[in-house]
């Protein structure tokens, strides 16, 4: 019962926000909206206010807001609950509308789905003030990629904690960054239990090399699960959000980052893992999956990984921040997973990740159901991740989905007329087809994760 509230917490308001921007437009630029319906299918709950109909449907997989001049005939139309009785005014039909209008209909969708997780986003730092981890012990220094100058920092040792950077009490970590970064040439770090402070001589001038030197300090960060995603090794032995790892191999395991420099060296070999759940110490034994990389230099490397990522709920100090670095760094967390999931689907598209990656509603299910365990704010801001994801997707240039439509204006466009009705209509269907066939292959992946191995 969890996961399906889980998952309508996530959909729910993603779909309607989504097909909200349809309606909203629509309406404005005057084109008649003959439904607006939440899901696909057959409605279970409809009534009628005006000339829309508004639905709930029985396949709770999206929604669509059917127009006067859209009204598809066949496999697409039937998915959208066949044509609706009421009346069309001709005048009012979305091919009668200028280009430019049709195309901000479209992207209307897309649009919200953006807008609603920036604001999301901009709403939890001016409520909550800006996140920032807390000045942490160090867990290990990378003295490899020290610069000239930071040397000085190799000599920091795991559990060592920082308390005054250049006389000034510290307590985030951003604050131990920004002193490293953009600190005066000499910056004193004074630590615990020692005589002498730490004395790192960079130039201010020298960004790169002060950012090297940031880079090289990892902070302590329990070996705590958060999600553990379905199908992978961790989910498969067992391991559970919330269990802590105290012991990998013969390693005992004092960091996430230990836990995973050890997993890392065991690529495809069995990994004894001892795990403090509540009260009880188990012994699970996992095999790491093989996945390869390729450097910089075009050397290849694998490793292993488990399919686990650390608890979100880190010692954490909030910081009142102004209206404006408030929406500053929504508008750059929106842009920067535009970005990045764009990045996954090409990567899809052109085969770099292998489809059996790909999730369906079964997947998103079970995620949601750990976010939703791990509190109402990372519950909200998985709804603002999953939205920025659905508007991507929406963009694809695939018939049926806003990305088709907008293919289809723009050939418009270039063409000087409307592409045929007959043409659309069996684009329409192949892309259906496709979008049908993705559908399916996401849902088989989810069954097969979950089958027993």
């Amino acid at each position: 019962m969890l996961t399906i509230v889980a998952l309508l917490m996530v959909l729910g308001p993603l779909v309607f926000v989504h097909e909200l921007g349809h309606f909203l437009v629509a309406k404005a630029v005057g084109i008649q909206v003959l439904r607006f319906s939440l899901g696909f299918g057959r409605p279970l709950i409809a009534w009628r206010r005006g000339e829309t109909e508004y639905w709930i449907s029985w396949i709770p997989l999206g929604g669509y807001v059917k127009m006067a001049g859209l009204e598809e005939e066949g496999m697409a139309g039937e998915l959208e609950g066949g044509k609706s009785p009421v009346p069309i005014d001709p005048a009012r039909a979305f091919d009668h509308k200028p280009l430019w209008a049709r195309m901000v209909v479209i992207l209307a969708g897309v649009t919200m789905n953006l807008l609603f997780a920036f604001l999301i986003y901009a709403g939890i730092t001016m409520s909550l003030g800006e996140a920032r981890l807390a000045l942490v012990p160090i867990d290990s220094v990378n003295a490899a990629q020290l610069p000239p100058g930071a040397e000085a920092l190799a000599t920091l040792h795991h559990g060592d904690r920082i308390i005054r950077i250049n006389g000034d009490t510290v307590t985030t970590w951003n604050d131990l960054e920004e002193s490293l970064l953009e600190g005066p040439d000499t910056v004193r770090l004074e630590v615990a239990g020692r005589p002498a402070p730490v004395i790192v001589r960079v130039p201010r001038d020298h960004a790169d090399a002060r950012e090297h030197a940031v880079r090289a300090l990892r902070p302590l960060l329990p070996a705590k699960l958060g999600v553990v995603n379905p199908g992978q090794p961790a989910a498969r032995v067992g391991l559970q959000g919330g269990d802590i790892i105290v012991r990998a191999g013969t390693d005992t395991v004092r960091s996430w980052d230990e836990m995973v420099r050890t997993v890392r060296r065991s690529p495809g070999k069995p990994l004894v893992l001892e795990v403090l759940r509540g009260d009880s110490l188990l012994r699970i034994t996992v095999v790491p999956e093989v996945q390869t990389e390729t450097d910089s230099a075009g050397q290849s490397r694998t490793f292993g990984v488990i399919g686990a990522a650390p608890d979100p709920r880190l010692p954490t100090v909030h910081v009142p921040v102004s209206v404006t670095r408030a929406l500053v760094g929504a508008a750059g967390q929106t842009i920067w997973q535009v970005g990045a999931i764009a990045t996954t689907v090409k990567r899809l598209v052109l085969g770099q990740l292998p489809a059996r990656e790909l999730g369906g509603p079964i997947l998103i299910a079970q995620v949601s159901r750990q976010m939703l365990r791990l509190g109402l704010e990372t519950i909200v801001r998985f709804i603002a991740f999953f939205s920025v994801s659905l508007a991507v997707l929406n963009m694809l240039p695939i018939p049926v989905l806003d990305g088709g439509h907008a293919m289809f204006l723009v050939a418009e466009g270039v063409l000087r007329r409307p592409l045929s009705t007959k043409l659309r209509m069996r684009l329409t269907q192949v892309g259906l087809i496709l979008v049908l066939a993705i559908m399916l292959l996401a849902i088989s992946n989810d069954v097969l994760r979950n089958l027993p191995r």
